[in-house]
């Protein structure tokens, strides 16, 4: 596609109008209507979408009808609101995307339950896609094994916090917490495509370093990201105690005493002022270790795209290159 350049936003948007009103078809008006209401509260309002447009873009990309693939969209939607319902209320998060989190506006028992019936109307909306029982085998343990992964990389991060723990322990985790979800959504569309095996796994790692590249990238913007253009507090990532690849490096390379002093005085501090948090963002960047993120980052995106080489060219394709290097490119 000689001299097109895909804006990966753009596309995104476009992506993510098609899928509103698939998403707002599998819910019907029941009672009781708190728990209906709470648990469309977060599908219904937008955000990135990400993850289905990955479902709709990897079946378009080997050349499969997008309209087949949109039920699997709407359930990995689903499938990660119902995981945002449920991060929230553990991190006792009270905003979410401008909105009161779903436990401070309904309570907490009602949030459980708002996340419970997400999680089952994904697989009702996959049980019922109209696909062969094989390809059918195949995407629900893409999908189910993703979801299992996904609770152990929440626990790990639940047992880690506030723990300086080794940079390989972070990466499993945000692979687990973040990227599988991701890799599955990209290998289902692809299956509902109509991709054979090899294919399938190769977009399946593709994701798979997106996600990690990804979060990386909102590691890095939790710390030295503006806060005019993230959303997110100055500093709160470090008076958190966030062990991240910024931090595990600085632990690992910091040499003069009163840097490391500085930056530990912060980790964990949830008291620590804005002047002490930009004093320990200061080490950090003088100490490499924030552009050590950013290249961490970005060579999970250049691996990430080198593996779909095996895909013809396509629009679908140029989104999901675009895509990848979106994930390192944005201020939110």
């Amino acid at each position: 596609m000689d001299g097109f350049v895909m804006n990966a936003k753009e596309y995104l948007k476009k992506l993510s109008s098609e899928l509103d009103g698939p998403i707002r078809s599998y819910i019907a008006d029941e009672e009781p209507k708190n728990l209906i209401e709470s648990s469309r509260q977060y599908p219904y309002a937008g955000g990135k979408r990400m993850r289905p447009a990955m479902v709709l873009a990897a079946c378009g990309a080997v050349g499969g009808r997008t309209e087949d693939a949109m039920p699997l969209a709407v359930a990995i939607e689903y499938i990660h609101n119902f995981t945002l319902i449920h991060d929230d209320l553990m991190d006792g998060d009270e905003v979410r995307r401008g909105m009161t989190t779903i436990h401070v506006g309904y309570g907490m028992p009602t949030a459980v339950l708002a996340g419970d019936a997400l999680f089952a109307k994904a697989f009702q909306i996959m049980a019922d896609m109209d696909i062969s029982g094989e390809k059918l085998k195949e995407v629900m343990q893409y999908v189910t094994l993703s979801v299992w992964d996904l609770a152990r990389g929440q626990q790990m991060d639940v047992n880690n916090e506030g723990k300086l723990v080794p940079e390989e322990v972070y990466i499993e985790t945000i692979k687990l917490k973040t990227s599988v979800l991701f890799a599955a959504a990209a290998a289902g569309g692809a299956i509902v495509g109509g991709a054979d095996k090899k294919t399938v796994e190769a977009i399946h790692a593709y994701a798979l370093d997106l996600g990690l590249g990804f979060q990386m990238f909102d590691d890095y913007l939790g710390v030295a990201g503006d806060p005019k253009k993230t959303g997110k507090s100055a500093g709160n990532d470090l008076r958190k105690g966030k062990c991240t690849c910024l931090i595990t490096h600085a632990m690992r390379t910091i040499t003069d005493e009163k840097d490391m002093a500085k930056l530990k005085s912060v980790l964990g501090n949830l008291d620590a002022t804005d002047e002490e948090c930009a004093a320990a963002t200061e080490v950090l960047r003088r100490n490499g270790s924030i552009d050590y993120a950013l290249s961490l980052a970005r060579d999970k995106v250049e691996s990430a795209k080198s593996r779909l080489g095996v895909l013809a060219d396509s629009e679908y394709k140029d989104f999901m290159i675009a895509l990848a290097d979106f994930a390192i490119d944005r201020e939110v």
